[in-house]
């Protein structure tokens, strides 16, 4: 009996260890026949109109506008942009095949993106969202990535809303700075269902800053 008890339980082990290592398998590698490369990532300040795309943000949490509307250098206007980003993107094929073939791509395997999720976090390990660095959080893009050259996809990377709360509100009048780094994760699916997705981090520095 003690034999049989031992040998149920080791089996349900193995059963167990299987279906874990089975579950790691599917989230690691997914299904697609393809992995979406990112080439780049950038950030483009908030500000009253144009802005160039940079390899890592300086967000500033309230800005003087000083011109347009009523706002002038005798009566300026602190005003909150959010932050844009910037990503090019790529498909590769899993499968590079046998000596001598050559695989390609088909329409099949063009990716379209449908949502970003960022987060942030220190290399201080101080990470409570509200407390040591803004929330993380969704937002919708759509573009597709097709099988040939690559893509600019261009998302939300700081929130109007994240600079009114905690911690960033309070970077305004303090002169203190925060710095992150920001996890870009880009989601997406190809034309036959399979979900992909790919992760890009870029750094982000908050606070005060003088307003050119």
């Amino acid at each position: 009996m003690k034999a049989m008890r031992f040998l149920s339980r080791a089996l349900t082990a193995i059963a167990l260890i299987a279906a874990t290592t089975s579950c790691g398998s599917v989230v690691r590698n997914g299904s697609s026949p393809v992995f979406l490369v990112i080439d780049s990532l950038a950030a483009i300040r908030g500000q009253q109109s144009g802005g160039t795309a940079a390899s890592a943000l300086t967000s500033d949490v309230i800005t003087i506008v000083t011109t347009g509307g009523a706002c002038s250098t005798v009566n300026p206007c602190p005003t909150i942009f959010g932050d844009g980003g910037q990503a090019v993107l790529h498909l590769n094929l899993k499968d590079i095949g046998l000596p001598g073939s050559t695989p390609t791509l088909t329409s099949n395997n063009q990716v379209t993106i449908t949502r970003v999720h960022i987060a942030y976090r220190r290399t201080d390990g101080r990470n409570q969202e509200g407390v040591d660095v803004p929330y993380a959080f969704d937002t919708s893009t759509t573009a597709t990535v097709g099988i040939s050259g690559n893509v600019t996809v261009g998302f939300e990377l700081v929130r109007i809303q994240a600079k009114q709360e905690a911690p960033l509100v309070g970077l305004r009048a303090s002169g203190v700075f925060i710095s992150t780094i920001a996890d870009v994760t880009i989601i997406g699916q190809d034309t036959v269902g399979n979900q992909i997705v790919v992760t890009g981090s870029i750094s982000v520095n908050f606070g005060n800053f003088g307003d050119a």
